[in-house]
């Protein structure tokens, strides 16, 4: 099948690997001419605009930051929209706003052109195994069509209902991983607070019902101090603005989401907006020091 792929970044590039190496011919574009570069030495075609990428494909992705990154390169002046065919399709597996999703996808619409919205979650390290969980928003037979290449890119994917509704689980997905990080930041700093080494607490609580994989992860890179970047905590700020506002829209009270994006505000205010989320233990054990100074 002839696809195409828009965004090549930490995420995209290994999946996008992915799908050549199950045989698809493939188009790719990335802001960045060298980001396009270990696909097209794997065989694909560099294309000038995400339109002359979908002038080529059958089925195209995209994987960008933000929802103005999706609006770009969907709608934008070289936009895929002008050269995308009645009959084709997008996939969408960014994090956005769901509401834009649904108004991407009507305008879609009106071109013949189907859209699905497929968030991910897994991480940088699911996207390498293709082991990535997808949560689907979008009509039926655009969902049938894309399984097979879905299952070249994850474990499992699930169709969660129209439009935007892939993105208002992903949202849900994003709130729950981050309260939680707030919580195993918490409960390391009190254990080396306490003194206890924070690596044999994670290990214990690992052990028990506090165990999961964002104490696994996470407070794996906390107690170690590894706070290199798996993903970046200023895009775990935008999610977390996206769920809120999603919250806000539906008359859903989020307290812990209010409180935990107060520390991830703290974090990128302390210019660590390109550390990983486990970095938010930092900003934890700050606020106990100036606590202790008063």
């Amino acid at each position: 099948m002839q696809l195409g792929f828009i965004g090549l970044g930490t995420m995209g590039r290994p999946m996008a690997l992915h799908l050549i190496g199950a045989g698809h011919a493939l188009a790719v574009f990335a802001r960045r001419e060298d980001a396009m570069q270990p696909l097209v030495e794997a065989g694909a075609v560099a294309c000038a605009t995400p339109a002359v990428v979908a002038e080529q494909s059958d089925i195209t992705f995209t994987m960008v930051t933000g929802t103005a990154d999706v609006e770009q390169v969907v709608l934008g002046d070289d936009g895929l929209i002008h050269g995308a065919r009645a009959g084709t399709l997008v996939i969408d597996m960014s994090t956005i706003d769901p509401s834009a999703t649904r108004d991407i996808s009507r305008t879609l619409a009106e071109s013949g052109v189907d859209m699905l919205d497929a968030p991910v979650s897994g991480g940088p390290q699911g996207a390498r195994d293709a082991s990535l969980t997808i949560m689907v928003g979008g009509p039926e037979r655009a969902v049938e069509r894309a399984r097979p290449l879905f299952d070249v890119l994850g474990d499992s994917s699930t169709h969660m209902g129209e439009a935007g509704a892939g993105q208002t689980t992903k949202a849900c997905n994003q709130l729950a991983i981050l309260v939680t990080a707030q919580g195993v930041a918490e409960a390391l700093t009190l254990a080396r607070c306490s003194g206890l080494d924070p690596e044999r607490v994670r290990q214990v609580l690992m052990g028990g019902l506090a165990s999961s994989r964002v104490m696994d992860l996470f407070g794996t890179r906390m107690a170690s101090r590894d706070f290199s970047a798996g993903i970046e905590s200023r895009l775990y700020y935008k999610d977390l603005d996206i769920a809120l506002d999603l919250g806000r829209a539906r008359g859903a009270a989020l307290p812990g989401a209010a409180l935990t994006m107060q520390f991830i505000n703290a974090l990128i205010g302390a210019h660590r907006d390109r550390d990983d989320l486990s970095a938010l233990i930092t900003v934890i054990e700050q606020l106990g020091v100036s606590s202790d100074s008063q």
